[in-house]
């Protein structure tokens, strides 16, 4: 049963790993990846140094630390609180609502937001309820980072919260019976019994989304960004999109993307580190 998996990660992941080594070449299609002239650092070099740079380190960083900020504790919330619900029912009732976004494909995703957020949209009647102007959201750079978020933790609140609810079903009721003797109510036993059980859990996806820091997808920014929001919703993974498929610069694109790689997993190993001094709890 094991080996269809360790052919797939052999063959799709490690594989492919070779052809990371154009990133140090000028890459020719005619020539190969061994035929090609070796440039060295060269298209490090041209990245750091572009004009673009500041600006895709800035949103990539910003976007990623707003989901987390924002994003991460979500599912963690909406599992305690759907762990309070005592009406099976009506919690099996919700916990389907709220993976439903999650299967919908994310170009009907992007499809719905841009008709909420067009003048019109929903977001607008809202505003004009309110007494306020309506706005063309998806062209002021300014909502760009918040459309991105919100979107994302809507979509995948309810996904996201399953591995919390599955820690939740793991603690011992002993434990919560004997803070309840000890006099704790609904709140002390969250604080100091939910909390501390699901901490490890906690713990491991947090190191795990810190190391996916400089990794932003490139499918929905693409499908709602425009050259007048560039400002705030360019990222490194839509410039090496840009670089490599539209202008065929495969060695460059390469080039960002392993420099990509490489600051994602320092971060792992830095974060990882950090944790084990402090929580006792890592990856390994």
């Amino acid at each position: 049963m094991l080996i269809p998996v360790v052919l797939y990660y052999i063959i799709f992941h490690y594989i492919p790993m070779y052809g990371v080594v154009i990133a140090f070449k000028n890459f020719n299609a005619r020539k190969g990846i061994l035929g090609s002239d070796w440039v060295g650092l060269k298209h490090f070099e041209a990245f750091i140094g572009n004009y673009y740079f500041p600006t895709l380190i800035r949103n990539t960083i910003f976007i990623s630390l707003y989901g987390i900020i924002f994003g991460f504790p979500a599912p963690i919330i909406f599992a305690l609180l759907l762990n309070e619900i005592e009406n099976i029912k009506f919690k099996k009732l919700t916990q389907t609502i709220t993976y439903m976004p999650h299967f919908l494909s994310l170009v009907v995703v992007c499809g719905m937001i841009v008709d909420f957020c067009s003048l019109g949209g929903v977001f607008n009647i809202i505003r004009e309820l309110l007494g306020m102007e309506q706005v063309m959201f998806l062209m002021d750079p300014k909502y760009y980072r918040t459309i991105h978020v919100a979107s994302g933790i809507w979509q995948n609140l309810g996904w996201n919260s399953i591995i919390y609810i599955a820690a939740l079903a793991g603690i011992d009721p002993e434990l919560y019976a004997a803070a309840r003797i000890d006099g704790a109510g609904r709140w002390k036993q969250t604080i100091h019994v939910t909390l501390p059980s699901i901490m490890p859990t906690i713990v491991i996806l947090l190191i795990l989304r810190m190391g996916s820091i400089m990794s932003v997808g490139h499918e929905k920014i693409i499908l709602l960004y425009n050259p007048i929001t560039y400002e705030t919703a360019d990222v490194i993974s839509t410039y090496v999109y840009r670089k490599g498929l539209l202008d065929s610069n495969y060695s460059y694109s390469s080039a960002v993307g392993l420099f990509n790689s490489v600051i994602n997993y320092s971060l792992l190993l830095i974060v990882n580190a950090i944790s084990k001094r402090v929580t006792e709890h890592g990856l390994w």
